[in-house]
């Protein structure tokens, strides 16, 4: 038997009814607040979590530092210290002026004798050698010959282990045979330890390439 027209309105009636009696209870059953969080992002990683290795640090640490030019101790690579380059530089430049002051009228050893603080004692024996050799004496006085020196430094030409060169420049003022002159000449002088003490070990004229080394 089909429905009746009023028998299909209140079918449909109580359908309605519990279809939202159904909606309340769902809504009043779930947890507070549920509804309205947010999913986890498949992507978001927890806080602190690694992401995989991590490099060394760049630059490596120990390779960034620079040496200071107005610092640097160029000393502290060299066999002397400071005051030993001073005074072997000293003894250098004191010992060339001396050499080219002279007189005809003094006794060769009074003229060795003032070198002699300055330099070794094979230097000084190879000074009173040439002092002593024939007829050196005799043309100085025959000339009257009289010479004034003085130095300067030029600069090192070679640093060993126990002995420093040094360019030094000798100026002469010479006066002879009733004439006057100046002259100058640039030698190698090789100023060595020697008992506790710096001297003169060698000197040549700087052309001849003396570069001596006591070792």
């Amino acid at each position: 038997m089909n429905p009746t027209d009023r028998q299909r309105k209140l079918l449909f009636g109580g359908l309605v009814v519990a279809l939202t009696g159904l909606g309340v209870y769902l809504t009043v059953a779930a947890p507070s607040g549920e509804a309205d969080r947010p999913s986890p992002s498949p992507t978001a990683s927890a806080p602190g979590a690694a992401t995989g290795p991590t490099g060394p640090v760049s630059p490596p640490p120990g390779i960034t530092s620079t040496i200071s030019p107005e610092a640097f101790d160029i000393y502290r690579l060299l066999p002397f210290t400071q005051r030993e380059f001073g005074t072997a530089a000293d003894v250098a430049q004191r010992f060339v002026a001396a050499y080219g002051t002279r007189r005809f009228d003094e006794d060769p050893k009074v003229y060795v004798g003032r070198l002699a603080p300055l330099v070794t004692d094979e230097m000084r024996t190879e000074l009173e050698r040439g002092e002593a050799a024939p007829g050196v004496q005799d043309e100085r006085r025959r000339q009257q010959l009289v010479s004034v020196g003085s130095a300067t430094l030029d600069r090192v030409r070679t640093i060993e282990n126990n002995s420093i060169v040094f360019l030094v420049t000798g100026k002469t003022r010479v006066t002879k045979g009733g004439g006057q002159s100046d002259e100058s000449e640039q030698y190698a002088v090789t100023v060595a330890r020697n008992g506790g003490a710096l001297r003169v070990y060698a000197f040549e004229p700087a052309d001849a390439g003396q570069e001596g080394d006591t070792g």
